[in-house]
């Protein structure tokens, strides 16, 4: 049993303020209690914060080599802990461990060499005849991270606002306390200057609500659902203070009539069904042209119904459990949802899969006679459930495609290229992946509508934790 009971702040792990309650931490492949995290409070945001801002002036005048080889040393010590970080994702949201060495735990050390690589030719000062313009840190940055890919959001933060200058309050997910503590431990080892990173556990209510209302936050960055989005705006409106949102999604994949059928399905279930359907950009509609519509369907259910899941720590698993009851809850209620607006199960359904009687499992799911104003094909479910809806003709699936409130990313297959780019051109949404495409984290993420605003990777992804200041000469 283990007991998560410290806080990094200013540069040493502490106590939390008293007055705090613990949460459960619980294996979401065996429901058993494995832990308690200690919450934190109202206090202990106003001790993170003074050192984060105590920190500041010196920190936003290092030099770019300093910060550089602040990245450089932490890079190196995340690379000698890959295994750890694997083991303790693995256990604390159920990913597969092979996802979680193969990507789950990798992800973050590319965000923070791509950090250091954008860093490296980043231009702080830019001339404008007698004019010149300086990029200079917001300053302290409150940074609200989700559990599904935790250590990629936690570096997609982190690492840039140290890149531009900024010092951090980090608020990890408490659902996923595990690797966020070894990553505090990487940066203690590296040498981060007292203040300049801290952290503290918390709920959204308590914790992410003193962080965003903080006078003394310049920043907040969340990734998260679109309600907490909202509401961390809300929160930070009285001290104007900037916001940047990466929010929920409900993304579409547009199989044109040109495309090879087969593999594009076959790819847009895999990439549905990842890390058990909770991804926020995962193509969750599936868009097929009218006349290979029940081809399409077949093809998604054998997909589906061939996913291997179960115990996380299994090698072979290809799915694990949904990583918490509230969310496996949301699952469920959704599929049932589903089945009572009409649409046609192809695979899956309510319940665990066969063999599974313990733990959050839910059964990789295909639903095909949907229609665009059902729940299911505009509600963000974050499980491992697909909508297959028909479209007549490509303007038609244009239009299916950008009917929703969300606008994170968008996919298409083509055998045309000049085609997928027009087609590309329209989707109002903030990334596109063409024929089976991975994430790039050297261009901008980030989305349209509801799906936030603000971006995340790349140079635009620093500057996000920057301020313009214009001088005339």
């Amino acid at each position: 049993m283990k007991t998560l009971n410290r806080f990094y702040i200013n540069g040493a792990w502490v106590e939390p303020a008293a007055g705090g309650t613990f949460a459960d931490i619980v294996d979401p492949a065996t429901e058993e209690r494995t832990g308690k995290l200690s919450m934190g409070t109202a206090a202990d945001v106003e001790r993170a914060v003074d050192a984060a801002r105590a920190a500041f002036p010196a920190w936003s005048q290092s030099t770019r080599e300093e910060r550089m080889a602040l990245l450089e040393r932490i890079i190196d010590l995340y690379r000698s802990r890959l295994g750890d970080i694997a083991e303790a994702v693995c256990a604390e949201i159920g990913a597969p461990i092979s996802l979680c060495k193969g990507l789950q735990a990798p992800i973050g050390l590319a965000q923070l060499q791509a950090a250091l690589d954008t860093l490296r030719d980043f231009r702080f000062e830019t001339q404008h005849g007698k004019s010149y313009v300086r990029r200079e840190a917001v300053g302290v940055a409150a940074l609200i991270t989700p559990w599904n890919w935790p250590l990629n959001q936690i570096t997609a933060k982190v690492a840039p606002a140290l890149a531009a200058g900024c010092t951090v309050v980090l608020k990890p997910s408490e659902i996923a306390p595990l690797d966020a503590v070894i990553f505090a431990e990487i940066m203690h080892e590296a040498g981060v200057p007292a203040g300049v990173f801290n952290m503290i556990f918390g709920d959204g209510a308590v914790v992410g609500a003193a962080l965003s209302s903080h006078p003394g936050v310049d920043m907040v960055s969340i990734t998260g659902s679109t309600r907490a989005g909202v509401q961390v705006a809300i929160s930070a409106a009285p001290t104007v203070k900037r916001v940047a949102q990466e929010l929920g999604g409900k993304s579409p994949l547009l199989i044109l009539d040109d495309a090879d059928l087969q593999t594009a399905v076959t790819s847009g279930v895999a990439q549905c069904m990842a890390n058990s359907g909770q991804t926020c950009v995962a193509p969750t509609r599936m868009l097929v042209p009218r006349e290979r519509y029940e081809e399409a369907v077949k093809i998604a259910a054998a997909v589906a119904d061939a996913v291997a899941v179960g115990d996380p720590a299994n090698p072979a698993t290809k799915m694990g459990p949904i990583s918490n009851r509230a969310q496996y809850d949301k699952v469920q209620r959704m599929i049932a949802v589903g089945i009572a607006e009409g649409a046609r199960v192809a695979a899956g359904g309510l319940g665990r899969p066969p063999g599974l009687e313990r733990g959050f499992y839910a059964r990789p799911t295909i639903f095909a006679d949907v229609r665009n104003d059902m729940s299911i094909a505009r509600e963000e479910i974050f499980g491992p459930v697909l909508t297959m809806i028909p479209y007549d003709g490509e303007e038609d699936a244009i239009a299916i495609a950008n009917d929703t409130e969300y606008g994170l990313a968008g996919y298409i297959a083509s055998s045309d290229a000049e085609r997928a780019r027009r087609v590309a051109a329209r989707l109002r949404v903030g990334s596109v992946r063409i024929n089976g495409a991975m994430l790039d984290i050297t261009v901008p993420f980030g989305g349209y509508k509801t799906s936030g605003n603000g971006r995340e990777y790349g140079a635009e992804g620093l500057a996000e934790f920057l301020e313009c200041k214009s001088v005339t000469v």
